[in-house]
């Protein structure tokens, strides 16, 4: 897990990258649009909303929900705990703001209907979620913890035996 701004923002990348790429294809491929050419032609631009969402919007608004509901349950200190929560509350909060996002940038505001939005959220959601927790997140977490340097004083990166260590930043 990240443990300063810099994989903080390295973690983020890797996460919005992945998921923008995924949902992207899963999106294309059900509207009957896939191609790669669509792909690349809206990955930047939704890799930046999901950038920007993520660091102003949903990131802080789901870590402060996810702590707060973590105060409630038991078991609420161990790290698997605390992923699975930041981690559905960010699915939760990304794809409410992403279908949003995808619904506008390709039919536009005049296209706009809530039962549309509703279909599309839902879709999005039953793929987001297993992508996120099953693939994408494992696969963030390996990659960053393979660039990360153990911080002085540490003999290894990061021990997942010890759950009594709380990240600042997740």
């Amino acid at each position: 897990m990240p443990r300063n701004f810099k994989e903080a923002m390295i973690f983020t990348c890797l996460m919005c990258g992945m998921m923008v790429f995924g949902m992207s294809i899963w999106n294309l491929v059900v509207s009957n649009h896939f191609s790669w050419g669509n792909v690349l032609s809206g990955y930047i631009p939704g890799f930046i909303v999901a950038f920007a969402l993520d660091t102003i919007l949903v990131g802080p608004l789901a870590k402060k929900v996810a702590f707060a509901s973590l105060s409630k349950i038991e078991h609420h200190d161990k790290r698997w705990v605390k992923i699975v929560a930041i981690s559905g509350c960010m699915v939760l909060g990304m794809v409410t703001c992403m279908s949003l996002y995808g619904l506008i940038f390709n039919i536009g505001l005049a296209g706009f209907s809530w039962p549309i939005y509703g279909q599309i959220w839902l879709t999005n959601f039953i793929v987001a979620l297993p992508l996120n927790f099953l693939i994408v997140g494992p696969l963030a977490r390996f990659i960053l913890g393979n660039l990360q340097k153990p911080l002085p004083g540490e003999d290894i990166v990061e021990d997942f035996d010890n759950d009594e260590e709380l990240p600042t930043i997740i």
